[in-house]
């Protein structure tokens, strides 16, 4: 299977750098291929703006769904959108590997959201080309990230308790380019974590991961 691992922190040494290098070491035991995108590693540009197109439709002013749809259609977006794309079109699998930060994900991994989950490429809500319609339909998504909270926190919002769609508005935003969510991971109380839960934690994760 082809896995693409979207990665968000930015620290190497911390427990989301460790989670990735085990998914990435686990998956490649199970032989797997793996590409990864490391956001802070590689200074991922955390706005979305005119220089995301190198041909814009209408140069006087910018309207992002108007721009991303004609990029989409005349190959003319910036080459690090379009490196992210073919990401995203070899994969199988996309798991995001980040931390819960003030209740939702790092700013700049919602950066990619916006720049790269475009319109014209991953969906066409003005066609109705989103959701089990959508462009990316056919590709599975997975979340797998810490949080300082606990899990009751998380769970009592989640109607039936469905571990894939732990994270609402980041689930609804996949599922609306058609991915298919998996199951979440979480590791909650990341901050107090003893050395016992921690490898707790690893080892459930490399069970989730074998099972891919």
């Amino acid at each position: 299977m082809n896995i693409f691992i979207v990665y968000c922190h930015p620290e190497p040494k911390s427990l989301n750098g460790a989670l990735k290098d085990m998914a990435v070491m686990t998956l490649k035991e199970n032989r797997h291929q793996i590409k990864i995108s490391d956001l802070y590693g590689m200074k991922f540009k955390a706005t979305l703006d005119r220089d995301d197109f190198l041909q814009m439709e209408n140069p006087e002013r910018l309207m992002p769904v108007t721009e991303q749809f004609n990029a989409a259609k005349t190959n003319t977006f910036s080459s690090d959108i379009k490196e992210e794309m073919k990401k995203i079109e070899w994969a199988d699998l996309i798991i995001f590997q980040f931390p819960i930060w003030y209740e939702t994900m790092p700013a700049l991994l919602k950066a990619w959201f916006e720049r790269i989950l475009a319109h014209g490429f991953a969906h066409n809500m003005l066609e109705g080309k989103i959701n089990e319609q959508g462009f990316l339909k056919g590709k599975k998504a997975m979340l797998s990230f810490t949080s300082g909270g606990d899990k009751e926190s998380f769970y009592k919002e989640i109607e039936g308790g469905d571990g894939t769609n732990l994270l609402p508005p980041i689930s609804k935003a996949l599922r609306f380019t058609g991915l298919e969510m998996m199951e979440a991971f979480a590791v909650f109380n990341s901050m107090q974590l003893s050395e016992d839960d921690a490898k707790k934690c690893f080892d459930e994760y490399k069970m989730v991961l074998n099972n891919i």
